[in-house]
């Protein structure tokens, strides 16, 4: 199974004699739900569908808390590098990256305590819940691309796709990490709906939602790039995220599941 941090600090998962931090590259898509209060009942939400990437008072809820956070994390050295309204009303993504190894966690955990002290400013709340709203509503996730040296280069979707083949070998593996309750929050967002894939399942494909990693249309078409690791929660531990991708995808791990 996945190991704990290590002592040296690159919480890779396996120990790393040199005492150097394992190179990858890292990026987080975080999405938060912010809870308003005082909402009028004239922009009680609907079916979704007109909140994502929307605008207008009636779609969008919270745009102005989201754009302080951001100046915020600018302030204070966040490497945050955009924001979007998502499908569920008052639901916002923010990305965070690109980093190396543990700088990854380490920006993304400051991103969150500034978020709730935004929005402690503002007299709302915002939720890491992975499934803040049941029914027919998208989940909050913490979507993780994931690249290195050799994948950027001509011909890394061979590299691409040697990593996505050892994360097919480990998937419960990664699925109990991915959240902070050893994959039961996952349960609830990971149905194979909403643009997620089953818990259940390993998936890959080319400009696929629904899968469990997800090359981006760009990269397949390039040849080289990036992929995307879908299966990360909202409330992941990011340290523990990225641990997981760097052992199973860097550090050669054979273990099977």
């Amino acid at each position: 199974g996945l190991s704990e941090p290590t002592r040296t600090l690159t919480r890779v998962g396996s120990p790393n004699p040199a005492d150097h931090p394992v190179p990858g590259s890292f990026r987080f898509h975080d999405k938060k739900k912010i809870i308003l209060k005082n909402v009028s009942p004239m922009f009680c939400p609907q079916h979704q569908g007109p909140y994502y990437c929307g605008v207008g008072a009636n779609s969008a809820y919270g745009r102005d808390i989201v754009e302080s956070h951001y100046k915020a994390c600018l302030y204070a050295g966040v490497k945050i590098c955009g924001t979007n309204a998502e499908v569920m009303p008052s639901q916002w993504e923010y990305q965070v990256g690109i980093c190396e190894g543990i700088e990854m966690g380490d920006h993304l955990w400051v991103s969150r305590f500034l978020l709730h002290r935004v929005c402690e400013d503002f007299g709302v709340l915002a939720t890491l819940d992975p499934k803040p709203v049941k029914g027919n509503w998208n989940g909050s996730g913490c979507h993780t691309n994931v690249s290195t040296k050799q994948m950027r280069e001509e011909g890394g979707l061979l590299h691409i796709e040697a990593a996505i083949e050892k994360l097919s070998k480990h998937h419960q593996e990664h699925i109990r990490v991915y959240d902070l309750h050893n994959g039961q929050d996952n349960m609830r967002r990971l149905t194979g709906m909403h643009e997620t894939s089953s818990i259940h399942d390993f998936s890959a494909g080319v400009a696929n939602r629904g899968a469990s990693i997800r090359i981006p249309r760009q990269v397949g078409k390039d040849k080289k790039g990036y992929f995307e690791d879908r299966r990360p929660a909202s409330n992941c531990d990011p340290y523990m995220v990225t641990a997981a991708i760097a052992e199973t995808c860097l550090l050669e791990s054979e273990e099977g599941e």
